[in-house]
């Protein structure tokens, strides 16, 4: 059930991408960042409420708070640089790097959540990811120095998407997913608020475009909804896992973004998927992968033996 919410994660994150960047055309990111966490606060703590776990809120052990606060302080800064480098850059190319965050977060959850099962399965599968972000990274020859900044941005965003995955693996471990959601959101809500005042940006609200005002919403209930199935999967699931299938919302975003805005992929970028698909393929049939690597149950070497042992096909989740 977990890779199923994996996969709707990636689908309205997609969305979302295409939804945030019809909304800050006039608008400022960090006015639009705030607007859009107000309406995903509202609807994460609707879904705490509809499935009663408000009442677990008293046994969040002090770890899962402190967790759940740095994930929130981590997903907010990471909103804020995407965000910044979608209103400055393209989409399709905002995006790919946002996801090269994938790399560093299977890594870091395989060495510091030891999630080490099936781990050539992983290696390769992520060797995979990493060659479809670089080759998906390009560069239009009439870009400046001054207008390419919005890379710095959507760098910063995938340094701070990976740190958010860890961090909320450990702070979610006993919490309800629904309830860990809305406490995090919370927190990026304060963050980002925080961050128009300081800027003195909150008299922009009166100027707001409604039709802009419209999508930001619209992008607000997206990532609601993506983040309520992707922390599903996350508590339930393994993180090297779900995080790269999650990932695979730079297909949805590619597509739209053609459709939308006209944006269109060179033949580099348009290989560079290939990779990334193979790459998530791998590590969601990490079991069938590493059979076929694997193809024969015991190796000898010497006084060695090496017996890669299979789970049964009947496992709960996958």
């Amino acid at each position: 059930m977990w890779l199923v919410a994996a996969v709707f994660s990636a689908v309205f994150a997609g969305i979302t991408s295409i939804l945030a960047k019809c909304g800050i055309k006039k608008t400022d990111s960090d006015v639009a960042t705030a607007i859009r966490t107000v309406v995903v606060l509202l609807f994460s703590w609707l879904m705490v409420f509809i499935v009663g776990s408000e009442r677990t809120i008293a046994d969040i052990g002090l770890k899962s708070v402190v967790f759940l606060v740095l994930s929130g302080i981590a997903t907010g800064a990471s909103w804020i640089c995407y965000f910044k480098a979608l209103s400055m850059g393209d989409v399709n190319k905002v995006v790919p790097i946002d996801k090269s965050s994938t790399v560093m977060s299977v890594l870091l959850a395989i060495i510091f959540l030891g999630e080490t099962d099936h781990l050539a399965a992983k290696l390769i599968g992520t060797a995979f990811l990493g060659t479809g972000i670089l080759l998906m990274l390009e560069k239009k020859q009439s870009e400046s120095s001054k207008s390419r900044k919005w890379i710095v941005y959507a760098v910063l965003s995938a340094v701070f998407a990976a740190l958010t995955s860890i961090l909320a693996k450990v702070g979610i471990t006993g919490v309800e997913s629904n309830l860990g959601t809305a406490i995090r959101t919370g927190v990026v809500l304060v963050m980002a608020w925080v961050i128009v005042f300081a800027k003195q940006k909150q008299t922009q609200l009166k100027k707001l475009d409604r039709k802009e005002l419209l999508f930001i919403v619209l992008s607000g209930f997206a990532t609601g909804a993506s983040w309520l199935c992707y922390y599903y999967a996350v508590q339930k699931g393994e993180v090297s896992i779900v995080v790269p299938i999650d990932k695979m919302s730079v297909l949805v975003t590619v597509v739209l973004s053609y459709i939308v805005f006209k944006e269109k992929l060179g033949k580099k970028g348009l290989i560079g998927l290939g990779p990334m698909i193979v790459g998530t393929l791998i590590m969601k049939m990490r079991w069938q992968c590493e059979k076929l690597i694997f193809h024969k149950r015991n190796y000898r070497f010497g006084n060695i033996a090496l017996a890669p042992k299979f789970p049964s096909s009947n496992r709960n989740g996958d």
